[in-house]
């Protein structure tokens, strides 16, 4: 028996993520300049320490795909809590900037060149180690080449819950005993 779309996508939303955005470097019509290019994914995860590999999964009719398969790079930028509006314009949201003006976002090059948002807590430059079809996806696995962490100051992610983005509360950590397994 095949699951509803929507039911399916409900069920998902009880699981909550960070949002990020995954940017890369586009070479439009062959030319020698290139254009940085984004997305807003929450399927990211880290998948080894050793070799440090993340995964990020990315609809096939998105426009960054065929930028990541071509140019094997990708960077991924976690949103700061108040990066709402980059969430949504990189999401495709006909805002202005658009996203083809890369949503007017300040960034730098990372150490490998790919472009880093400044408005991201902690960001990673990958170069593809592994490309799986998945359904309407592709799971790219991103081998890490270079790992930043705003540490200077203190710095919230962007959480999505149930269709909705969400900050966390400041307040102390739970006394909880042990940790997830990995």
């Amino acid at each position: 028996m095949a699951i509803d779309g929507e039911l399916f996508r409900r069920v998902l939303g009880y699981f909550p993520t960070g949002v990020a955005v995954v940017t890369s470097l586009a070479t439009p019509n062959g030319g020698r300049a290139s254009v940085p290019w984004g997305t807003t994914v929450n399927a990211f995860s880290s998948v080894s320490l050793d070799p440090p590999l993340v995964l990020v999964c990315i609809g096939r009719e998105r426009s960054i795909h065929p930028i990541v398969r071509r140019s094997g790079r990708f960077a991924v930028n976690i949103l700061a809590e108040d990066a709402q509006a980059l969430s949504d314009c990189f999401a495709g949201a006909p805002v202005t900037p658009s996203r083809a003006e890369f949503c007017g976002a300040s960034h730098h090059p990372g150490p490998f060149g790919l472009p880093i948002l400044d408005a991201a807590v902690a960001a990673f430059e990958c170069s593809v180690e592994a490309a799986h079809d998945a359904g309407d996806h592709t799971i790219f696995i991103g081998r890490v080449e270079s790992a930043e962490a705003h540490t200077d100051q203190p710095a919230f992610p962007l959480l999505y819950y149930r269709g909705h983005y969400l900050r966390i509360e400041r307040a102390a950590p739970a006394d909880l005993l042990g940790k997830p397994e990995s």
